[in-house]
């Protein structure tokens, strides 16, 4: 990979896609920026030279192809690739529609997997590249209102575990980001984060509390964005991505204790797991 690469970000006109943007283009790389509205991308990112802006929804196929025409139209390459785009479709399993959880899946797993398809032509073709998917803490342990949002993380994690296989051979690294809180838009409602649309008595009171609690964590998260955006740069820069990048004192701290959780269930019951194979 050269010294100056192509990057392409999807979810770029809000959050942490402004950061990841703005810290490519500081660390001398192009970027393709992508998000509904290619202006609202510009507003926020700021112009710059190296810099262009492309309307991407991830959940359109179409837009998908075209955005990455553009890309290299414009820059001949693909070099890293930021599954960025997402949101959070909160609540209780009961209380999440059918229709919340499809859209939750539609945007979170399957919008990454349209881009990806139409973006790792170019990087075959070059015999080089790097997919780098932002999944969450929420990919790695199960939590209480994340039944839909949950679900669409761990999905993305199982797919980057197996992606990263199908492509090593062309050159091609994986990288999955499990970010534990940081004070991005993500607990904004209306922004990114959508409640549950149904109403079930047994769940009302633990929904409200729970709404009010997540509420007033927006502001009050404790990672800072443009340092994860400036760490995934220097990553990508360094040409030995790891597998997995855990980012955050928090997210570190807890994935550590459901480690330690499983291991204690798998001794738990050791003897019995060991015994189920066929008698000789």
């Amino acid at each position: 990979m050269t010294n100056t690469q192509v990057w392409f970000i999807t979810g770029a006109s809000r959050g942490m896609g402004i950061d990841i943007a703005r810290a490519a283009l500081a660390g001398g790389h192009h970027v393709v920026a992508t998000g509904r509205d290619p202006q609202k991308v510009e507003d926020a990112v700021g112009a710059h030279e190296n810099l262009l802006t492309v309307a991407l929804d991830v959940t359109d196929p179409e837009a998908a192809e075209h955005a990455a025409r553009a890309a290299v139209d414009r820059f001949g390459r693909i070099d890293v690739l930021i599954n960025n785009a997402g949101n959070f479709y909160a609540g209780y399993f009961e209380n999440i529609s059918p229709a919340q959880l499809r859209a939750q899946m539609e945007t979170n797993f399957f919008g990454p997997l349209n881009v990806t398809r139409e973006v790792l032509p170019v990087m075959r073709a070059q015999r080089s590249g790097q997919v780098i998917t932002i999944t969450s803490a929420a990919g790695l342990m199960g939590q209480e209102f994340c039944a839909a949002y949950a679900p669409s993380k761990f999905a993305l994690e199982g797919w980057m575990e197996s992606l990263h296989y199908d492509l090593a051979p062309f050159g091609i690294s994986t990288m999955a980001v499990e970010p534990g809180f940081f004070r991005t838009e993500l607990l904004v409602e209306g922004a990114s984060t959508i409640w549950p649309e149904l109403e079930i008595e047994d769940y009302a009171t633990r929904t409200e509390q729970t709404i009010k609690a997540w509420s007033g964590m927006n502001g009050q998260q404790v990672g800072d964005p443009a340092k994860l955006a400036g760490a995934l740069v220097t990553l990508s820069d360094s040409g030995d991505l790891p597998r997995r990048f855990v980012a955050g004192s928090d997210v570190m701290a807890g994935v550590e204790q459901n480690l330690a959780t499983i291991q204690g269930q798998i001794d738990a019951h050791r003897e019995l797991s060991a015994s189920l194979a066929l008698d000789a």
